[in-house]
């Protein structure tokens, strides 16, 4: 996957509270951001996106909320490439690749399967103070 993320045409923010209610706003939102920007919701890359995304979100829920009161998804796409990323400030960097032997499960095991079965990529991208990350997923339409 080689599209620059900055060049992509379309784009959405979003700021909640780290709380469960975030996970359905910030699937509707895609959804419906999806559908502004033309990009059909049968389209077959979709379905595994949204889960993609509701797991990320669902993650800095669980897992960063006591150092993160909000969340930041940013939604971005072209006529062939989805893009988005999940942010909290919390400083913990999953590895989103198994090493060796290693098999990742539960949540991060689900979104790096549905990625690289699509042929997406991932990667986590930590704030220049290391107080917080993005985890970035950009998948071909």
């Amino acid at each position: 996957m080689t599209a620059q993320l900055e060049t992509l045409p379309y784009r959405h923010v979003l700021t909640l509270p780290t709380e469960p209610a975030a996970v359905r706003v910030a699937r509707e939102t895609a959804e419906r951001a999806l559908v502004e920007w033309g990009i059909g919701l049968r389209h077959p890359a979709v379905d595994p996106a949204l889960l993609v995304l509701s797991e990320l979100v669902t993650n800095s829920v669980r897992h960063a909320a006591p150092l993160s009161p909000q969340l930041t998804v940013i939604y971005a796409a072209s006529r062939d490439c989805l893009a988005f990323a999940v942010h909290d400030r919390h400083p913990y960097q999953p590895p989103l690749y198994a090493s060796g032997t290693a098999v990742l499960t539960g949540g991060l095991g689900t979104v790096m399967e549905l990625t690289l079965g699509l042929g997406g990529t991932a990667v986590v991208r930590g704030d220049a103070d290391g107080r917080g990350k993005s985890i970035w997923i950009t998948l071909p339409l």
